[in-house]
């Protein structure tokens, strides 16, 4: 029977991306668990394979072939032993950078320490034998799939990364006999560029800069970003967290959390993605073709799942490279904008909550202030609405966590005594790092807003996995009701009291109103504030279940009255003044 390629996934992947990456040169030593591999590289003539009994002669075959062809050579070993007689081989090519791919094949890593013949444990590689090992599991699932196909990817890319290497795949098989497969599958191919190399064009179309968590932006870095836009029509793509604040910056957060809306930013062409982390809700609701990564780390990172390209460059260098003196270009970040903010005009009378708070706060914050924000709820609340433009924020993404969001901020504050330092954080949160107010180097420009619900939110609201599968009973246990004093009236004010600290409390629109004027004074204070508002957690999820189902269409956007209101009357920094604040305010 004609044979062709296995029916094991994980080895039809590996193989589609040596293809895609140009790999061919195999040397291959026999046994059974690495049958799947070679009997299906064996039948395609795109592959130069050379058969080598003992592997540790096939390893230094290897090392010369790569050294003369200067190209990276693939080795097939099988279970048991084999691969440990590579570690000679691989020590030399680990000195002699060559570009050596180990791929060696292993049954399930269930069988590991089961007395099991022939399985062996390949977690661990002496550190001067490898740059990079994966590990490529049997493909159950689509998770699998993209796991096995993003770790092929980093794989190969590290041959090359940073100097060439010697590279390790411990390769799952399942002994599979099935060699029908006549056409491997479509696989996601990532390619590495550095300063040096010709860098691929710009596909025509829409163009989105998405912004992660960053380090502060230097002037020239937003220059370039800013040329870039100019040059291709594009947007950049943010929150609160993202620390770009450049013309052509877009804050798509109410549209984007809309459930039945059109998003402003349809599909784009071409996702550029930079920074890190980043927890903006919408984020995995932006549609992309593609995704380029710039980073000068040159590392895959993919969030998104469509990664195809990473830069290892400076952001100012890829974006410099890619921009032309004299554009000037703003037809789709217009229209995003038209989009995005019409929808501030559906917002209703809101009840008492967080999103209420910060839709009256944020646009009074005083100028040049730094707002930092804590997680999860607090986060989502705030990114919806737009700040002040010389306003500056931040918070703690790096791992999205509940901890440090008072002592970072208690930190930040330290650089300027003179600026105005806000927090914006749950109960919960705050709790968590109460510690840090009793540092004596706290000083009279901090001012924190505690939203104190008695319970975490987030684990209440009505898309949470949490209260979709328990409703009611994730208040004891995975929301932590009832710690804390259960807003207590008095024990926070106390505490901040014999701080030293002011303090401020509301429990009702109009006491908050009544407050904000003394919390937002552009001139600083005799002494830090803390300004409680207790609200309620049943009207916090109600709050957010109206934000996400506004009588929003975008379709008919286009004669929007905004339109022109906008041109005539706001410019550029209408996303300013749209908080809600002519509102008439109830209790």
């Amino acid at each position: 029977m004609e044979q062709f390629y296995t029916d094991e996934r994980n080895v039809q992947i590996l193989i589609a991306l040596l293809k895609k990456h140009g790999i061919k040169h195999i040397v291959a030593s026999p046994g059974s668990t690495n049958v799947t591999f070679v009997g299906s590289v064996q039948q395609d003539s795109f592959f130069e394979i050379y058969s080598c009994v003992d592997e540790r002669s096939a390893a230094y075959m290897a090392c010369g072939l790569a050294a003369e062809i200067m190209q990276p050579v693939v080795l097939s070993c099988t279970g048991a032993t084999a691969s440990r007689n590579y570690f000679p081989a691989l020590t030399e090519a680990y000195y002699r950078k060559l570009p050596i791919l180990a791929v060696t094949s292993t049954q399930e890593e269930s069988k590991i320490g089961q007395l099991i013949p022939q399985v062996i444990d390949r977690s661990i590689q002496p550190a001067d034998t490898v740059k990079m090992s994966v590990h490529l599991q049997t493909v159950k699932d689509d998770d699998d799939q993209w796991n096995v196909m993003l770790k092929a990817n980093m794989a190969i890319l590290e041959l090359s990364h940073r100097g060439y290497g010697p590279v390790h795949i411990n390769l799952i098989t399942t002994c599979n006999q099935d060699f029908t497969i006549k056409e491997l599958p479509l696989v996601q191919t990532i390619r590495r560029y550095q300063a040096w190399d010709q860098l691929p064009e710009i596909p025509q179309g829409k163009v989105g800069v998405f912004v992660g968590v960053h380090r502060k932006f230097t002037e020239s870095q937003v220059s370039a970003i800013e040329r870039f836009c100019a040059t291709h029509d594009a947007v950049v793509i943010c929150d609160h967290t993202s620390g770009y604040y450049g013309e052509y910056r877009l804050q798509p957060t109410l549209v984007q959390l809309q459930k039945n809306a059109e998003s402003p930013l349809d599909v784009l062409d071409l996702m550029i993605h930079i920074g890190e982390t980043s927890a903006a809700t919408f984020a995995g609701t932006i549609q992309t073709k593609d995704i380029w990564r710039v980073s000068e780390d040159g590392e895959v990172r993919n969030p998104f799942k469509k990664l195809s390209k990473v830069f290892q460059m400076s952001e100012e260098m890829f974006f410099t490279a890619y921009s032309k003196k004299g554009a000037d270009k703003h037809d789709f970040i217009d229209a995003c904008r038209e989009k995005c903010y019409a929808i501030y005009e559906q917002i209703p009378e809101l009840p008492f909550s967080n999103i209420w708070t910060a839709m009256q706060l944020s646009s009074r914050l005083p100028e040049k202030s730094l707002l930092h924000i804590s997680a999860s709820n607090t986060r989502r609340c705030w990114n919806i609405f737009p700040l002040p433009e010389t306003v500056e924020s931040s918070c703690n993404v790096g791992c999205c966590g509940i901890d440090g969001c008072t002592s970072t901020l208690i930190g930040a504050s330290l650089v300027n005594p003179k600026r105005l330092c806000y927090l914006v954080t749950g109960d919960l949160a705050f709790f968590y790092d109460i510690n840090v107010l009793g540092n004596r180097h706290v000083g009279n420009n901090v001012r924190i807003l505690l939203i104190n619900n008695g319970v975490g939110t987030e684990f209440k609201m009505n898309s949470h996995n949490s209260y979709m599968a328990f409703k009611e009973d994730v208040n004891e246990y995975m929301a932590a009701e009832g710690h804390f004093g259960r807003k207590s009236p008095c024990l926070v004010k106390h505490f901040a009291e014999d701080l030293g600290f002011e303090y401020l409390t509301a429990s009702t629109k109009n006491e908050f109103m009544q407050a904000l004027d003394k919390f937002t004074n552009p001139s600083l204070s005799d002494k830090p504030i803390i300004f409680e508002v207790f609200t309620d957690a049943e009207l916090e999820r109600e709050a957010l279940e109206i934000m996400t189902t506004l009588d929003y269409d975008a379709k008919t956007l286009a004669t929007h009255k905004l339109k022109e209101t906008a041109k005539s009357v706001l410019g550029k920094n209408l996303i300013n003044t749209i908080p809600l604040l002519s509102k008439e305010i109830t209790p």
